[in-house]
């Protein structure tokens, strides 16, 4: 029986319906057994980052975060792109966690879809650049971009592109090794 590894899972638009919202759903449908996912919900929550406010007791949902963060053996991200950017809201939640720590290391895979033919490749970009920075072990081969998203996954959340399909098995499955090799 394969070890469970406990997954964070974020996406980093605010909307219910988000294409990248529903395309982080549809991930944990497509995950090993041994991936287990919790979703973290606080993305709104969060006050605007200030170094003021980053103290031996920073907010309540700032520690949430990073507790969250803390005990997840993994990361995935889904995010959308707006202004050829990550979402104001996504930037402020990895700002909280620049200097804290917690995803030093951490097996993470960073999704960006979008209805577009770029697939938010400059959010995608954007997102790589902060991650790295933060030290985050993200896993390049299974970090993708998804352009026309809307013509691979349909408002249910279900992904009906096979090649797709196949693209984010790949990249869980390659979440759950790096997991495994950080085991050892």
């Amino acid at each position: 029986m394969k070890k469970e590894y406990n997954i964070l899972a974020i996406s980093g638009s605010l909307r219910i319906q988000s294409s990248n919202t529903l395309l982080m759903h549809a991930m944990i449908k497509l995950a090993p057994s041994n991936l287990k996912f919790e979703i973290y919900g606080g993305l709104n929550d969060l006050p605007h980052f200030n170094p003021d406010l980053d103290v031996e007791e920073p907010p309540e949902s700032v520690q949430n975060l990073r507790t969250q963060l803390k005990y997840s053996d993994g990361v995935l991200i889904c995010t959308p792109e707006y202004g050829n950017g990550v979402p104001g809201a996504l930037k402020n939640a990895l700002d909280w966690i620049v200097s804290s720590g917690e995803w030093v290391n951490k097996p993470t895979i960073a999704i960006a879809a979008s209805p577009s033919p770029m697939g938010g490749d400059k959010a995608h970009a954007s997102l790589l650049l902060t991650l790295n920075m933060m030290n985050a072990q993200v896993l390049h081969e299974a970090s993708l971009t998804i352009p026309h998203i809307t013509l691979k996954m349909n408002k249910q959340g279900v992904i009906f592109d096979l090649e797709t399909q196949h693209e984010l098995e790949n990249s869980l499955l390659c979440l759950g090794d790096a997991c495994n090799q950080m085991d050892k």
